[in-house]
């Protein structure tokens, strides 16, 4: 995965409206909290989305807003984002692009088992594209309070 300090590669990628959407237009005035999730309306990608939804007023307190990744179809992120109540954007990286270049798609191991697919990440992002903070296979609960204690801490 990308670290701290990298540039994040420029991206165009659809939301789940088909608008396609870049760092830019994503990114607050101090940044972007972008996570990586394997697959919407699964148990721990639910509450990874729930934890980001009931946290997302401090995080933009900050000057952040927060983006969610995944290879799931439009289609799925628009019923996700409505069952949720996600007030965010979620990126339909159908392609793989962005998570690739990432580092965020790569061969995981579950339940003993190994396959390739999306790399449960996130990036912290300033509004120009580099990298503030990244982590890297995270557990899916209390992450996003991680991530924002990390940013108040920095007082960032």
């Amino acid at each position: 995965m990308i670290e701290a300090g990298d540039r994040c590669p420029p991206f165009e990628v659809p939301d789940e409206t088909g608008a396609v959407r870049t760092l830019k237009d994503l990114a607050g005035p101090r940044g972007l909290v972008l996570y990586f999730y394997p697959k919407d309306n699964t148990p721990g990608c639910t509450l990874e989305a729930r934890d980001f939804r009931d946290l997302l007023p401090r995080f933009e307190a900050l000057g952040y807003r927060v983006a969610g990744v995944s290879r799931d179809s439009q289609k799925s992120h628009c019923a996700f984002i409505t069952k949720e109540r996600l007030p965010f954007p979620l990126l339909s990286d159908a392609d793989g692009r962005l998570s690739e270049a990432v580092g965020a798609w790569g061969e995981k191991v579950m339940y003993g088992r190994r396959s390739k697919g999306m790399i449960r990440s996130t990036l912290v992002l300033d509004p120009g594209g580099t990298v503030l903070r990244a982590y890297p296979k995270v557990s899916a609960t209390k992450h996003a309070a991680t991530v924002l204690a990390h940013l108040e801490s920095q007082g960032r």
